[in-house]
């Protein structure tokens, strides 16, 4: 009888132990940040980004910013219209000749934003 007590109190202790950390630990949240979406266009530019990780961040909507909201908008444009995702494996660009010029453009407009947002 001891013994059930013992394995019982143990087996309590551990649930709510779990249930304490599951209760005061918050929803992670992910932020996605001018510097993210630059940091992904650069890459981009240079045929560094896969296509698993321009959906991570493109298809992820920017509720906080309405600017970023509108640019993650049109890069997910971007990749509709000039969008070359099978050929992201033979080590070849994520848009053609067209849409990196756009990319680009994209690019440095959010740059300068940026910068004009910091000063």
């Amino acid at each position: 009888m001891a013994l059930y007590l013992l394995v019982l109190g143990v087996c309590l202790l551990v649930i709510g132990a779990v249930l304490l950390v599951l209760m005061t630990v918050g929803t992670p949240r992910y932020r996605t940040e001018p510097k993210d979406l630059v940091a992904l266009f650069d890459k981009a530019l240079n045929s560094q980004v896969g296509e698993t990780e321009w959906n991570a961040i493109i298809g992820y909507p920017i509720r906080h910013d309405e600017y970023l909201e509108s640019v993650r908008r049109r890069a997910s444009h971007l990749m509709d219209l000039h969008g070359r995702r099978w050929q992201v494996a033979q080590g070849k660009p994520l848009l053609n000749a067209e849409g990196q010029a756009e990319l680009q453009v994209l690019r440095d407009h959010l740059a300068a934003h940026t910068a004009l947002r910091q000063k």
